[in-house]
């Protein structure tokens, strides 16, 4: 898909049009005598958009776009974004057999009013209490290698201590490996992984690595 910049979709609807969208608002534009949908978001943790459009619409519209400065990307790309900025993917950091308190995802769930009863509260708060939860942590890797999913993770070099990689790639914006990983609740910084019979040192941290393009890990 294309992910214009707000220059270009300036562009395409001769006024500023969905750049005075505010982050996570949305609403109606004229194109081409109709109404497309613009929501100032997208699955990449940059200032993205995403647009809803007819389908004997897209193609003209895209190519609007290409001619006023925006670029056609895949969705290697786009994993590679939501990664840095620590976004979970369904079947990876997250699916119907994961807690929320392992995949980062607790502040999905209302616990403020006690009387509120849902499917799961029970067997969700006993979790909740328990040290022995999984927790979704980011990894860094120093060393010239690639950490990627299904990697096992290792808290002590005995090795007896295990997690595993949820997400993994090369940062082009860190030039290093990151990755996400479901570990064993720790106060640790380092952990081990191992890569081609090698076993490496990586930095443990909040599972974001970066936020309108710094560096926070």
């Amino acid at each position: 898909s294309a992910i214009p910049p707000a220059s270009a979709a300036a562009a395409v609807f001769k006024r500023k049009g969905p750049s005075r969208l505010k982050f996570m608002n949305g609403n109606l534009f004229k194109y081409l005598d109709t109404d497309i949908y613009i929501t100032r978001s997208g699955y990449t943790g940059e200032d993205s958009f995403e647009i809803s459009i007819q389908n004997e619409k897209v193609e003209v519209f895209v190519q609007k776009l290409i001619d006023n400065g925006a670029k056609m990307i895949g969705l290697g790309a786009r994993d590679t974004l939501r990664l840095e900025a620590g976004m979970n993917l369904y079947g990876f950091e997250m699916d119907e057999s994961i807690s929320p308190l392992e995949c980062n995802m607790e502040w999905t769930v209302c616990l403020e009013d006690n009387e509120r009863e849902f499917v799961g509260k029970e067997a969700f708060l006993a979790k909740k209490d328990s040290n022995s939860t999984l927790v979704l942590v980011g990894l860094l890797l120093e060393e010239r290698a690639i950490i990627r999913a299904g990697h096992e993770i290792y808290l002590d070099a005995e090795r007896t201590i295990k997690g595993i990689v949820t997400s993994g790639t090369y940062s082009p914006t860190l030039k290093k490996s990151i990755a996400l990983a479901r570990v064993p609740k720790s106060n640790k910084e380092i952990c081990y992984t191992e890569v081609r019979g090698k076993l490496l040192e990586a930095r443990i941290g909040k599972p974001r690595f970066i936020k309108e393009g710094k560096f926070i890990f």
